[in-house]
């Protein structure tokens, strides 16, 4: 068995390095593949993704900047494991939690297992009041849409059978992702269980990405999927 470990990329050269070397040192109970997608990234980042890494791992280069969705979506189609996972090319999640719950996944023969931000997780700095009732207030519109009872739908610690989020008709392209994956997968009748991961959020002057406009599509999002 194979767990395949997504992971895009814009402009991350700052800890582009740092984080591959925590998910290399990370020991799974199965085989790992790292699948990096870069999404146009312009600080040097793309260089380095081609001068080191390229042969080691599984690298796709973006043709313009399209987002994290776009992204996701493209190293889904790349991966070639039996589980696929998300993580972020910052530092804000330890790869290390990946470890039990994959092994939650396999002992439980789950279809899938988010990784929750909220249940028991070490906050050691907010990144902020938006981001962090933003979240809040997402993940309560989705559990109300989709029957669910998420603490955190909008974690980026997703696991999955790779052969039931291949079949996935995604579409979004930037962090409406989030969403649009926990509205399909509910869409298949599953509850989504939830299994408890730290968390060290960086502000936007660390280079945290996500906006306000996100949170606009991410909820346009979640009532697409629901009524379409």
């Amino acid at each position: 068995m194979k767990l395949s470990i997504i992971i895009p990329v814009f402009n991350e050269a700052g800890t582009i390095r740092e984080i591959l070397a925590r998910v290399e040192a990370t020991r799974f109970p199965i085989e790992k593949e790292i699948v990096l997608i870069d999404d146009y990234s312009t600080d040097g980042t793309r260089d380095t993704l081609r001068k080191e890494y390229e042969g080691k791992y599984t690298v796709r280069y973006h043709d313009k900047n399209y987002g994290k969705g776009h992204g996701v979506r493209t190293g889904i189609t790349a991966a070639t494991g039996d589980y696929i996972t998300i993580q972020d090319a910052d530092l804000e999640y330890d790869p290390g939690d990946l470890v039990p719950m994959l092994e939650k996944m396999i002992a439980e023969d789950l279809s899938v297992l988010y990784g929750s931000r909220e249940a028991g997780a070490n906050r050691n700095r907010p990144s902020g009041v938006l981001f962090y009732f933003g979240g809040i207030f997402i993940t309560v519109v989705a559990n109300l849409l989709y029957g669910q009872r998420l603490t955190d739908g909008m974690t980026c610690y997703k696991m999955y059978k790779g052969d039931l989020v291949k079949k996935f008709p995604l579409r979004s392209e930037g962090f409406e992702i989030d969403s649009e994956l926990l509205a399909l997968t509910a869409k298949q009748g599953i509850k989504i269980p939830e299994y408890p991961i730290s968390y060290k959020p960086r502000k936007v002057e660390e280079g945290k990405k996500i906006t306000w406009v996100d949170g606009i599509r991410h909820l346009r999002t979640l009532l697409r999927c629901r009524f379409s």
